[in-house]
């Protein structure tokens, strides 16, 4: 990953099956004939990442005790999706939200480790990640520079690589507080991380904007139908949608960099869009050029280009010249 890189596009199954193992694996189906390198879950032990409660998250109306203990697969299931994952030539990632959910994973040898939001300021659980030696991809929402940068600075004193993925943790999020910019903040701030998007507005758009500003890693929920139930299905994007966000992302990949020049494929074109200077009129040897008697026409074939009519005007014509010929120096003093 990084700049050098096409984008790495993660479709973020997440919670979206809704703790329906079938669900989940039509999702990776359709997110890989989409065209998606990687697939992401929500490695959940509900006991373990929190105690009883009825806090209600702002895009639903149950509490998250109940979501996630709703949601949650068996370990037997999650070592089954990861196989599966593997099978299909994919990357598998997953978010631990606990010690145990961390440990778990490890043991499944998972490439790398997906921090979220919620987990970018708990620097126990970071350090006991950080341990196992793995890259990881931390998402930023609902933390500034000074919080991030004691996660950094775990990653960095462990020499772990890792990634930054800017956040708003709203949900949906609307586009004015996407915050694009901040992306910047993250490149210049931590030189060495590879910087990413992890996007909660409707749509593409915000992604596909965000490669043009560096982001190498675009990360968005991923459903197979808006039909479906769950609190983080409306800002999932679908199959059609994930196609279209990879082959986007690549074309603006493709057309980053360079500088103001002319290339030599542009030859071609030169040769009928640019104008030559030609007679408007014959032109009796001895005549003086003006602009009375030549102009500029395509094609762009003369040996005087259009740039240069003003610096043979009052020149004289050393022979006869018909109308509609391209001018040659050879013709004028």
């Amino acid at each position: 990953m990084g700049k050098e890189f096409k984008p790495l596009v993660i479709a973020e199954i997440g919670i979206n099956h809704e703790g329906d193992f079938l669900k989940a694996k039509k999702m990776i189906d359709d997110a890989h004939q989409s065209g998606a390198e990687c697939v992401k879950f929500q490695y959940h032990i509900t006991e373990e990442e929190m105690i009883k409660n009825d806090v209600v998250p702002g895009n639903t109306t149950e509490s998250i005790w109940e979501i996630i203990s709703r949601c949650s697969l068996t370990e037997e299931e999650e070592y089954r999706l990861k196989k599966y994952v593997d099978e299909l030539d994919m990357i598998y990632l997953s978010t631990p939200f606990s010690r145990e959910a961390a440990d778990k994973l490890e043991e499944m040898d998972v490439p790398a480790f997906k921090i979220g939001s919620g987990e970018c300021n708990n620097y126990p659980l970071i350090n006991h990640i950080a341990s196992f030696g793995r890259p990881v991809i931390l998402s930023t929402g609902m933390n500034n520079i000074d919080s991030i940068s004691k996660s950094v600075q775990i990653f960095e004193d462990q020499g772990i690589p890792y990634a930054l993925l800017h956040t708003t943790s709203v949900y949906p999020t609307p586009y004015d507080k996407i915050r694009l910019g901040a992306l910047n903040s993250l490149e210049k701030e931590f030189p060495n991380a590879v910087i990413g998007l992890s996007d909660h507005s409707l749509g593409i758009y915000t992604c596909l904007a965000s490669v043009a500003l560096g982001a190498s890693i675009l990360e968005k929920h991923f459903t197979s139908t808006k039909s479906w139930q769950g609190p983080d299905i409306p800002i999932s994007i679908t199959p059609t949608e994930l196609r279209e966000l990879i082959s986007g992302s690549e074309a603006i990949f493709q057309s980053l960099g360079g500088s103001k020049t002319i290339l030599p494929e542009e030859k071609p074109t030169i040769d009928f869009a640019y104008s030559s200077v030609v007679t408007i009129s014959d032109i009796k040897m001895g005549d003086s050029i003006t602009s009375e008697n030549i102009w500029v026409k395509r094609p762009g074939t003369g040996e005087i280009p259009a740039k240069d009519f003003t610096k043979i005007l009052g020149k004289k014509a050393v022979v006869d010249i018909k109308k509609n010929v391209q001018l040659k120096p050879d013709m004028i003093e």
